[in-house]
């Protein structure tokens, strides 16, 4: 009987739709039916489970799932035994402390004595801990934005996005706790033969990661500006370089990284490259 890998991943919420397509990107084949909690691929040896997000540590440091996707916030906050293996680059947001609109925050000595509402405790403790604030938190689940509101409490902390949940409920955000993103996990002692299908699994999803932060560019530059164009386009290893039909022209191809690409594509202009176009690339194997 083939082994399989087990993943545990959202069954539904803010994670869920970005972890399955992540690993459809990477060509397994996952199906999950309505209210369905365990699923098989077809064409990869993967089992995957749909969990509560809150419950995908501890499940994978029980071993019942082998690795997980989960926030890097749920993650620190549960404390279990597993660890990160790689960074997602998606589900991003910031833990942070946010109090009243109209109150005279000057820094975190405000917190001083002041009541806290959250719905993570221990990154909080630990965050006054290390600021050296003394506070009373008080533990919710859900809708903490209200607290304030309804006297529960003079400052809350919890996961802001865009802000504008903040801004209906009359709060303002001041400090950030902890940036977060979705992350991979695994269980600490997992056997050679699952360790080697993780191997497969990670350069699947970093394949898919590099092709997401990368541009296929391709343009037409005049031969006595072809060096300068060249420098300005690095590649993976170099540009490749072809001839055009029409003499004193040549075909540059390339790949740009998209935290560079505006700047370079202006640069590349200036420097008399024309018909630039610029293609999203599906899988990039380095």
């Amino acid at each position: 009987m083939q082994q399989k890998l087990k993943i545990a991943i959202q069954k539904s919420g803010r994670l869920y739709e970005d972890s399955v397509k992540l690993l459809k990107d990477c060509g397994i084949d996952v199906k999950n039916g309505i209210n369905k909690l365990k699923t098989e691929a077809e064409n990869f040896p993967l089992e995957i489970y749909f969990l509560r997000d809150d419950d995908i540590p501890q499940y994978v440091e029980d071993g019942v799932a082998d690795i997980g996707i989960v926030g890097e916030n749920v993650m620190y906050e549960k404390n279990k035994k597993a660890f990160i293996v790689e960074e997602l680059g998606f589900g991003k947001c910031r833990l942070s402390i946010a109090v009243g609109r109209k109150d005279d925050y000057t820094g975190v000595g405000f917190l001083q004595g002041k009541r806290i509402a959250t719905s993570y405790p221990i990154l909080v403790e630990k965050f006054l801990a290390e600021k050296g604030i003394s506070a009373e938190i008080h533990e919710i689940s859900g809708s903490v934005e209200i607290a304030p509101g309804i006297g529960l409490a003079d400052a809350i902390v919890d996961l802001v996005s865009s802000g504008s949940t903040l801004f209906m409920n009359g709060l303002k955000e001041v400090e950030t706790v902890l940036k977060s993103q979705a992350v991979l996990i695994r269980n600490e002692k997992l056997r050679a033969d699952q360790l080697q299908l993780l191997d497969r699994l990670l350069f699947r999803i970093r394949a898919v990661k590099k092709a997401k932060n990368n541009k296929y560019v391709l343009l037409n530059a005049p031969n006595n500006k072809l060096q300068e164009i060249i420098a300005l386009l690095p590649g993976m290893k170099s540009p490749t370089v072809l001839p055009l039909a029409e003499p004193g022209w040549s075909s540059v191809h390339s790949v740009l990284s998209e935290d560079r690409f505006w700047d370079i594509i202006e640069q590349l202009k200036d420097a008399g490259a024309q018909g630039i176009l610029v293609i999203p690339i599906e899988k990039m194997i380095i």
